[in-house]
């Protein structure tokens, strides 16, 4: 069953120190309703309480204050605190007197902030409502402009955000941040899907990104899945072929040639105005179309790194090395450089360039690579070339994986102490990926079974680690390999050969 919608009252600010006046208000007004919303009563009865009233109640729409309180100016005292301490100059101010003597009215009217200044004996019932229905008509139309120029302030944020986004999750996350701040719909719970188009008989989508009281259901892959309500009022939306309003609910159906169809549900706890459902229209439909071509982008972008893989399988399989290896080594790149608090940028592509860091081996001889005997000096000598083999292959490219997958290539076989190959670089000498590199490679060594050796167990590899700690590897990095190193050991296991 749907939630009602209840829409927030008007708060009105009675500020005076005559107890009679604030009974007298709320009585006259107590009926009082303005755009479907009634009003809520705040008394205060010095000017010091009303400034803390407005103060700690910044959304007050209406305030009535008496120019006489603690002294003959305080009241005016108050405006001028109001409009230049709190810089609030949305709230309608009007100012009641009972002694018009105190503050003549064309200087109080000429000299303050206010928006109108009555005598207490001339505000009757009609009077006072009809004050209260110009200074609400006002406040709604300021908070409006207000809120447009919020809303530009974002759009342009969220352009920034957008431009930035090298997933489709990501995208999503911002699109769906910034859409939320945009409408001022912070409280609501909203996601982005897209469809196929044969969505409703096999309920297959791609969820792009879920936030508010949805975000649990952001890994979901089915729309059967998502809790009865919110998948009865998508399937709706899908089966009507257009976007459909239930009270707190709004799903919009978006439809972009024969391939795209996009799906943005949304509650909310106020209604949403014909403005707000015109932007959330325009917002889903240009939405709709970037995902498509990020969509696009990010398959060429997935079937490179497939093809990255398959090469570095290739590589492996042609050293009779097992392909589970260079995944494993992938996985474990990715889990140190995020340890030691390397980028995102750089754990993505670190994750994506560490397959090549033996793509140089496609040109080492075959009779040395599967060689069963121990290599001759001349022969080591040649396995070592491979490094600078996989470096020419990768340095021309201006990719950014391959040109991190050169570096690793060309430098995983560096030690921290010097005694490496091919340029016996020293320490931080070292680029970082090739030290991540370079301790990842051995670990997954020690831990695996090879014909000329059986697997290592972990407390042997930890004792390794130390003893090579500032020798073979990166201090640093054998600290976070040690911390690791029982995860490493799980995806061993999860990843066998």
């Amino acid at each position: 069953m749907n939630k009602a919608i209840r829409l927030s009252p008007w708060k009105i600010a009675i500020i005076d120190d005559e107890i009679g006046i604030h009974d007298v208000t709320k009585f006259a007004l107590g009926h009082f309703e303005f755009d479907g919303k009634k009003l809520a009563f705040y008394s205060s009865f010095t000017a010091k309480e009303g400034f803390a009233l407005l103060r700690d109640e910044p959304d007050i729409a209406l305030a009535f204050i008496d120019v006489v309180m603690e002294n003959d100016h305080a009241g005016l005292d108050l405006v001028e605190r109001i409009r230049n301490e709190l810089n609030n100059h949305s709230t309608r101010i009007i100012l009641r007197t009972g002694q018009p003597g105190c503050a003549p009215e064309e200087r109080v009217i000429r000299e303050f902030d206010i928006n109108d200044y009555k005598a207490k004996t001339e505000l009757t019932s009609t009077k006072l409502k009809s004050c209260v229905y110009t200074s609400l008509r006002s406040y709604r139309d300021i908070k409006t402009i207000e809120q447009s120029q919020r809303g530009m302030e974002k759009v342009i944020q969220a352009s920034s955000s957008v431009l930035l986004s090298h997933t489709l999750h990501n995208f999503g996350s911002a699109v769906l941040e910034q859409t939320l701040q945009l409408l001022n719909l912070s409280n609501s719970a909203l996601y982005l899907t897209s469809f196929r188009e044969d969505l409703y008989q096999d309920t297959q989508m791609n969820l792009l990104a879920a936030t508010g009281s949805l975000v649990s259901y952001r890994e979901i892959d089915n729309v059967e899945s998502l809790p009865g309500e919110v998948k009865e009022y998508i399937i709706e939306a899908i089966t009507l072929g257009k976007s459909v309003i239930h009270d707190n609910i709004y799903v919009g159906f978006y439809k972009f040639g024969l391939d795209v169809t996009s799906i943005l549900y949304l509650q909310h706890d106020t209604e949403l105005t014909p403005l707000q459902v015109r932007i959330l229209e325009l917002f889903a439909a240009n939405v709709s179309l970037t995902f498509e071509n990020l969509s696009s982008k990010e398959n060429v972008q997935q079937t490179q790194r497939e093809l990255i893989l398959i090469i570095g399988d290739a590589i492996e399989q042609r050293s009779k090395e097992t392909g589970a290896h260079v995944r494993r080594v992938a996985v474990m790149s990715e889990m140190l450089a995020q340890y030691v608090g390397m980028s995102d940028d750089f754990v993505e592509t670190i994750r994506y360039a560490a397959p090549l860091h033996d793509v140089g081996k496609i040109g080492i001889p075959e009779s040395i690579l599967h060689k069963p005997a121990k290599l001759t000096p001349d022969e080591w000598e040649i396995m070592k070339t491979h490094a600078e083999k996989g470096y020419a292959l990768l340095a021309a490219s201006n990719r950014i994986i391959a040109k991190m997958g050169a570096r690793i290539a060309y430098t995983h076989h560096e030690r921290w102490d010097g005694k490496g190959y091919p340029r016996g670089l020293v320490g931080n000498e070292i680029p970082i990926e090739g030290r991540i590199m370079a301790i990842v490679d051995v670990i997954d060594a020690l831990l695996s079974k090879r014909s000329y050796k059986e697997a290592w167990p972990a407390e042997k590899v930890r004792d390794y680690l130390i003893e090579q700690s500032g020798n073979q590897f990166d201090p640093l990095m054998c600290t976070a390999s040690l911390a690791l190193l029982n995860q490493f050991v799980k995806i061993q296991q999860e990843m066998p050969d």
